[in-house]
């Protein structure tokens, strides 16, 4: 039981962290998996993890989000936003070619080339932000990006925050509208994961809740402190973080 707790404290800190941050939660679920294979790293102990994420980031912008009254346009921009995804994330989960992405030769190649991408998008002058200037030209722009966080290694956060700079957000606001956008991408991503549960009794064990409860935690704690980092420094740290995962996967396949 002991070493279970371990991994699903491994799994869900990873999951808070990364799905957050601009480094892909996917990728590092992969690839920490492969190397120790985590046996708990389970279809359903997935879906815990997600839904713990997607309940931190919904308590997070509770205000924002049942503030219907005020915020009508916002949550609006957000669904139009996650439509994108939501259609090409089905088509790739229905065919089942989202298989093919998950090794770790794409992971490595999407972290580095996207890392790149990050650190060129982080230079642009700043001029814009959610109040004023996120319109449905804006929201398509960044939803069509976040299509390629469907491969692993892109990362979802680092791909809309990518997409929002180059349309000069600013950072604090660019890390907003990627928070938002994971609302719809994780409750997706839960349904999916239930989809793929075969037509069996769920079992609610402990480890599940443990899951739910730490990948909650690990969750709230990284949007809270990653917003505060936005408001003071550059994403400079996440591409250096980036281009040496990169170039230490890269070795390892090709040396």
């Amino acid at each position: 039981m002991f070493k279970d707790f371990i991994e699903i404290l491994i799994l869900s800190a990873i999951q808070g962290i990364s799905e957050f941050l601009p480094i892909s939660s996917s990728a590092h679920l992969i690839i920490v998996s492969s190397l120790y294979d985590l046996k708990e790293s389970s279809l359903l102990i997935d879906i815990s993890l997600h839904l713990g994420s997607l309940l931190a980031i919904i308590f997070f912008f509770r205000k924002d989000l049942f503030d219907i009254k005020n915020n009508q346009k916002l949550l609006r921009l957000i669904i139009i936003g996650s439509i994108p995804l939501i259609i090409f994330g089905y088509i790739l989960h229905s065919t089942e070619l989202i298989h093919l992405l998950r090794n770790i030769k794409v992971i490595a190649w999407t972290t580095l080339i996207f890392g790149i991408f990050l650190y060129f998008s982080d230079q642009k002058r700043i001029y814009r932000n959610i109040s004023s200037n996120l319109n449905i030209k804006s929201i398509v722009f960044i939803g069509m990006f976040q299509i390629l966080a469907l491969i692993p290694g892109v990362s979802r956060a680092g791909i809309t925050i990518t997409a929002a700079r180059l349309l000069s957000f600013n950072r604090v606001d660019s890390g907003k509208i990627s928070f938002l956008l994971s609302i719809p991408a994780l409750a997706g991503a839960s349904f999916l994961g239930l989809k793929d549960i075969p037509n069996e009794s769920i079992e609610i064990n402990l480890l599940v809740i443990i899951a739910i409860i730490l990948s909650f935690l690990f969750s709230y704690i990284t949007v809270k402190f990653f917003l505060r980092y936005l408001n003071r420094f550059s994403l400079n740290i996440f591409v250096i973080y980036r281009i040496t995962i990169a170039l230490i996967l890269l070795s390892i396949i090709y040396f």
